[in-house]
């Protein structure tokens, strides 16, 4: 059988889907929890699904933002592979200039996020997190960068818990797993 470029990237990816392992009753009892640190401490698994997240929207974005806190770690590797800027989205009070923030309910609570204004208007931006699943801070995400005049060109995310129903609150996501 000959390897080619596209059979590699998905055997590589059906491997980073089988490294997400599935802790149960974390944070809170009743919920299963998805940890993405096998699958970001094996590199070549890290680097498909880094390169399978942004490959969509190539060409359209000056900056990557990353919701805290995983989505720091995919959204960083996306910059780094891309040749773009990197935007933090902060839970409350972690920011020393924080201009604007977002309130929303979570699955289990309710969180407020924010940003700095450190991009400049009309910046083209490419929105990551590991998991879609209510999508409040998918929605909540895009509201705050969009108060900061920023464009939303596209959301990325690792993982989608489909029973969640999360699309369905923030609309068109790439997703490269569902569970």
């Amino acid at each position: 059988m000959r390897v080619t470029a596209d059979t590699a990237r998905e055997a590589a990816l059906a491997r980073a889907e089988q490294l997400i392992a599935v802790v149960p009753d974390f944070p809170e009892p009743g919920i299963l929890f998805r940890d993405i640190a096998p699958l970001l401490a094996d590199g070549p698994a890290l680097r498909a699904c880094v390169e399978a997240m942004v490959a969509p929207f190539a060409g359209a974005f000056d900056v990557v933002a990353g919701i805290e806190a995983r989505g720091f770690l995919l959204a960083g590797a996306a910059a780094i592979a891309t040749g773009t800027g990197m935007m933090p989205i902060r839970k409350a009070g972690k920011l020393p200039r924080p201009a604007a923030s977002v309130s929303y309910a979570l699955e289990y609570g309710t969180a407020t996020i924010e940003c700095s204004d450190d991009l400049p208007a009309g910046a083209r931006v490419l929105l990551m997190d590991d998991v879609l699943a209510t999508g409040g801070t998918l929605k909540a995400s895009t509201e705050l960068l969009e108060a900061l005049d920023a464009v939303v060109v596209g959301q990325a995310v690792l993982l989608e818990l489909d029973a969640l129903g999360g699309r369905s609150v923030t609309g068109d996501v790439h997703t490269l797993f569902h569970a």
